[in-house]
């Protein structure tokens, strides 16, 4: 290709610049778009400067890119893998979500933010300025103007943790065809499942550079829920209380609306049980109208920093979780999980946490997606629901049924066992990217 052309299809660059020229109007207000707007203005002279004037040019530097939490967390388990492979490696992470705010630095990245604009003045000059030995996308995501310009550059592409489920708007046109060529740029993908490997395939990745690595989401799960301390001032209440407890992780109101009604059947056949509600956008607003719901049905709720403060629950039926970070801790003190997103558009949340704490987990109808769901399903340590009744009886089953919950701990553990390994695995691949690219 000669200096300066570019195979990304003109109408895919049209509508980027057309969309970045919007983002003052669109900029405005509260929303998530508003906000990844905003958070997107400085990102790119943020990722240059970092990269001119603190980089450490005697150590290489590698890019990994995530959409937001869930994805973060599969790319943070590789790239640590990885870390621990070549000690001295230099980590630039970005997001595209602004749930995913905050979280490079938990994950110990030397720099993050948001990604920045897919056209070429944008990603070119971080490219330069960060020098990345390789560029690796999680899960998903392939950004087409970005994928050209580190081509160009000579730097090796590779997606991690990469899923293609069946029916994904990827494998439709106009997506299909528009990023054909970005797909074939690649020089690793790392599969979950070989079905997987054959759908990247036929997106346009070249069958020599898919590698069936399995799930590093499960090794990131498994950690956190390892990393939990039952000393901590947010978990330890809840374990000396004794109290049977329900953990609903990354709740929507959507899913609100049919765990609160449930919750109140629940508490009929189970009054000393407690109730713990992780809203999937714990901010002030949401947590505000969630302790209203809550104590509209009558339960006494507080704030999860309230039980810190007072360290006891006594006198406490649910308690609203107002921060990011702790919800895996927070499954090891469950005997039952309800995982959000099934009952909206959206997709269920991250499945992989309550199963590592060997907690069961019910969810919604909309899982198709969610292939560890299904697994789980399967095991009979996951049950999808429909509506307020079934949501009821499987939670109060899980409760009051200890033999039965015995089994899915078991289950569940098993399952997670048996499927670790995925980030080491994926680390190797690229690691072996990087010794072509030169790093011995």
């Amino acid at each position: 290709m000669l200096p300066g052309m570019t195979s990304v299809p003109l109408l895919y660059r049209v509508a980027v610049r057309a969309l970045r020229r919007s983002a003052p109007l669109l900029a405005l207000g509260g929303s998530k778009v508003a906000r990844g707007i905003r958070g997107r203005r400085e990102t790119a002279d943020a990722l240059v400067r970092w990269g001119r004037r603190e980089r450490d040019t005697e150590r290489p530097t590698v890019w990994f890119h995530a959409p937001s939490v869930g994805e973060g967390l599969q790319a943070g388990a590789v790239f640590g893998e990885l870390v621990r492979l070549r000690p001295g490696l230099q980590v630039a992470f970005t997001h595209f979500s602004p749930s995913a705010e905050g979280l490079g630095d938990r994950l110990g990245a030397d720099v993050s933010g948001y990604l920045p604009w897919d056209i070429g003045e944008s990603v070119g000059p971080v490219l330069d300025a960060l020098v990345p030995r390789l560029l690796a996308f999680t899960k998903t995501e392939v950004w087409p103007v970005l994928v050209d310009e580190a081509s160009r550059r000579g730097i090796p592409v590779a997606i991690v943790g990469a899923t293609v489920p069946h029916g994904a708007g990827r494998m439709k046109w106009p997506a299909r065809a528009t990023l054909r060529h970005t797909w074939g740029q690649l020089s690793a993908a790392c599969a979950n499942t070989p079905e997987d490997g054959d759908r990247l395939v036929e997106l346009g990745v070249d069958r020599s550079a898919v590698h069936i690595t399995g799930d590093p989401g499960i090794d990131s799960a498994a950690l956190r829920v390892r990393e939990a301390d039952p000393t901590s001032p947010y978990v330890a209440p809840f374990l000396a209380s004794g109290r049977p407890t329900v953990v609903a992780g990354s709740t929507w109101p959507a899913d609100e609306d049919v765990l609160l009604p449930a919750w109140s059947a629940v508490r009929r056949t189970a009054p000393a049980a407690l109730l713990v509600v992780a809203p999937h956008e714990p901010d002030s607003a949401s947590v505000a109208a969630l302790l209203e719901r809550l104590r509209g049905l009558g339960l006494r709720a507080v704030t999860l920093g309230t039980v810190e403060r007072r360290a006891s629950v006594d006198a406490v039926d649910a308690v609203v979780v107002d921060r990011v970070g702790v919800l895996a801790h927070l499954y090891t003190v469950a005997e039952a999980a309800y995982v959000g997103g099934g009952f909206g558009y959206d997709g269920l949340h991250q499945v992989l946490e309550p199963a590592a704490a060997g907690v069961p987990v019910v969810f919604g109808p909309r899982h198709e997606s969610a292939r560890a769901a299904a697994h789980l399903m399967e095991l009979g340590a996951g049950l999808a629901v429909a509506d307020v009744v079934s949501l009821e009886v499987a939670l109060r089953d899980w409760l009051i049924g200890p033999e039965r919950r015995s089994r899915a701990k078991e289950r569940a553990l098993e399952y997670i066992g048996t499927h670790l390994g995925a980030a080491r695995r994926t680390a190797r691949v690229l690691d072996d990217l990087l010794v072509t690219a030169g790093l011995a």
